[in-house]
């Protein structure tokens, strides 16, 4: 996700029109970036779309996989974008040209895949606590990457796993743990994310929101394959990705955007914490 500065009013309304149920369209113009089809998904760096977001490069879901075959990389196009009950869903695109030598990042091909170990990270919590891979194994995981100026998408992906945490059954609760790595270190300090966790009903005694070093987090948000951190003019780039990971530190599962359903996800954490404690 490529995202400038916005307000926390903007955001507020935002994450308020989508929890009630709200559904509005926006258009938005962009360029497309990736094409994956077997997530049904689009990448776009898109421009400003007014009343929603500002110029970001992210991953889109889409309502009919049809629109998937009338775009390819590098295509200009305008797009209708219905933001409803926590997601972001591309309803029609337009295509309007070709740019030259397009940038196809970030790429889904680079995200960590499923049954691929889990790479390591050293960083630090909301209470300042050192957190690795290593002192979390034999807990199931569930790993995602927020940052707490995010205007929307990152805000939307925490409430969504905060209902996960809370629906879990007692007996996963203590087997699972939820793994939040900020995309923005520089400005999201333990506090910070402290605030951000509390802010959204995550309890923090089983979730680690995790910073530290720019250079470290960039090596971490690299090796798991989701994006960039902030470029030189201040911009960021990254997918929105979830991963199951199992108490023997491999990925069992990935999710990319906000389509999952909450119990689809409930089922799958639920089972594999079952497998954990047998």
């Amino acid at each position: 996700m490529r995202a400038r500065r916005v307000t926390a009013t903007v955001a507020a309304a935002l994450l308020l029109a989508l929890g009630c149920g709200r559904s509005d369209v926006y258009v938005g113009t962009g360029e497309v970036r990736e094409v994956d089809r077997e997530n049904r998904q689009l990448v776009i760096a898109h421009e400003e779309i007014p009343g929603l977001m500002p110029p970001m490069t992210m991953s889109f879901d889409v309502a009919d996989p049809a629109l998937l075959d009338r775009t390819a990389p590098g295509q200009r196009v305008e797009f209708d974008l219905e933001a409803k009950q926590n997601r972001f869903r591309i309803l029609a695109i337009r295509a309007e040209g070709a740019v030259a030598g397009a940038v196809r990042h970030p790429s889904h091909s680079a995200i960590a895949s499923a049954n691929d170990p889990a790479p390591d990270f050293s960083l630090t919590d909301q209470d300042g606590h050192s957190v690795t891979l290593a002192s979390l194994r034999g807990q199931v995981l569930l790993v995602d990457f927020i940052f707490t100026r995010c205007p929307g998408p990152c805000p939307i992906l925490t409430s969504r796993h905060v209902e996960l945490q809370k629906s879990l059954p007692p007996e996963a609760v203590s087997r699972v743990h939820f793994v939040s790595i900020s995309l923005d270190p520089e400005w999201d300090t333990p506090e910070r994310l402290r605030e951000y966790g509390l802010a959204r009903g995550a309890d923090l005694g089983h979730w680690s929101f995790l910073t530290g070093p720019k250079d470290d987090v960039a090596d971490v948000v690299k090796r798991w394959g989701v994006g960039t951190l902030r470029t030189a003019d201040g911009q960021l780039e990254h997918v929105v990705a979830t991963f199951l990971v199992d108490a023997k530190g491999q990925i069992a599962k990935r999710w990319l955007g906000l389509e999952a359903p909450v119990g689809d996800l409930r089922t799958e954490v639920t089972a594999l914490a079952q497998k954990a404690g047998s």
